[in-house]
């Protein structure tokens, strides 16, 4: 039998609560008080690493003997990385400029303990086929829900029917935690 794991998820996002719990770890949320990076210099994946990394220590630092899990998503086209909407008008930019192309969806986790030390690190790329998007449809999925907290100003599991064709790769990466890779990280924290 396995070692229960101290768990803490540097994050209150709903959406990756759920895909946790729903891998059957028992956890605890904490939202590090950390602002994210957003600096253009970086490509998508160091900025991904760098703020998952940042969520995760800033956590284990307050709880050094816990595996901590930061975690960081941005959405990519153009070399234009696409965080979080400002506002509906910076949301309905980013679904105009998904609208009917491919772009890619990117986390990167950091899972850190202290002590004794031990970290895992990964990104995770997945391809994700946006419908054509008419102004009426751009509308009613806005209206349907909340796209300021959302990378690229959508979530695959909200009425992603409106505006998503097909997904290659890792459905919970898009959803901002790529749990197929998520668990081998953690088994290497189970394995001791």
């Amino acid at each position: 039998m396995m070692p229960e794991l101290d768990l803490i998820l540097a994050s209150t996002s709903p959406r990756r609560s759920v895909l946790l719990r729903e891998m059957g770890f028992a956890f605890r949320t904490f939202s590090p008080d950390i602002e994210e990076t957003a600096a253009s210099h970086f490509t998508p994946r160091e900025l991904t690493l760098l703020n998952a990394r940042r969520k995760a220590t800033a956590v284990a630092a307050f709880c050094p003997e816990s595996v901590v899990i930061g975690a960081d998503t941005v959405v990519y086209i153009d070399d234009q990385i696409l965080g979080k909407p400002t506002d509906l008008d910076d949301a309905r930019r980013m679904l105009r400029l998904l609208s009917g192309r491919s772009h890619e969806v990117l986390t990167s986790v950091w899972v850190v303990r202290f002590h004794p030390a031990k970290t895992r690190a990964f990104t995770e790329a997945t391809t994700v086929y946006f419908r054509e998007l008419s102004d009426e449809r751009v509308e009613k999925y806005l209206s349907l829900i909340d796209p300021l907290d959302k990378a690229g100003a959508y979530a695959a599991q909200e009425n992603a029917g409106l505006l998503i064709e097909r997904i290659d790769g890792s459905f919970s990466n898009v959803v901002g935690l790529p749990v197929e890779s998520l668990k081998m990280a953690l088994d290497a924290f189970q394995e001791e």
